[in-house]
């Protein structure tokens, strides 16, 4: 096999995980995987506001609302004004979303993340660039995304 060919298949093989990852997530827990980033986050973070998730997912604010709104509508998550200061709102996991996050599968940028912060410094430097450079060659480096593995909508079932 050529090395390019190589390359094709690794790429490929990280694809499918993700994929796998994906559908292992959404028929245990019912969830995306950014549904249960921000939900973790809630839990870490406690009382937060939608800009405060937002930076903390790097996630856009429209598109931390638009998934709060489905968490919201499913029961897993409830908005609540400030008390000490009306114009902020604050997202807290519900009981049931407590539930079905203590259920959930971990994300699978977790285990990546364990493993590459393991590595000498050199090293990740030079998969980091390298990785640059295949995002590039396939004209992918213009594209906007949050660092989660993730295939697919944001939301479930759309």
């Amino acid at each position: 096999m050529e090395k390019h060919e190589e390359v094709l298949v690794a790429i490929r093989q990280i694809i499918r995980a993700i994929d796998l990852h994906s559908k292992k997530l959404s028929k245990i827990a019912g969830l995306t995987g950014p549904q249960l980033i921000l939900m973790r986050s809630i839990e870490q973070l406690g009382e937060v506001t939608i800009r405060e998730l937002s930076n903390h997912t790097n996630m856009s604010q429209a598109t931390a609302t638009t998934i709060l709104d489905r968490l919201e509508r499913n029961g897993y998550v409830r908005r609540v004004r400030s008390i000490a200061d009306k114009r902020k709102v604050h997202a807290h996991l519900t009981e049931l979303g407590q539930e079905l996050l203590h259920k959930a599968p971990q994300p699978l940028q977790d285990n990546f993340v364990s493993q590459f912060q393991q590595l000498e410094e050199w090293e990740q430097t030079l998969l980091l660039s390298s990785i640059q450079r295949l995002s590039t060659m396939m004209n992918a480096d213009n594209i906007d995304v949050a660092p989660m593995l993730e295939i697919g909508s944001i939301l479930k079932n759309e």
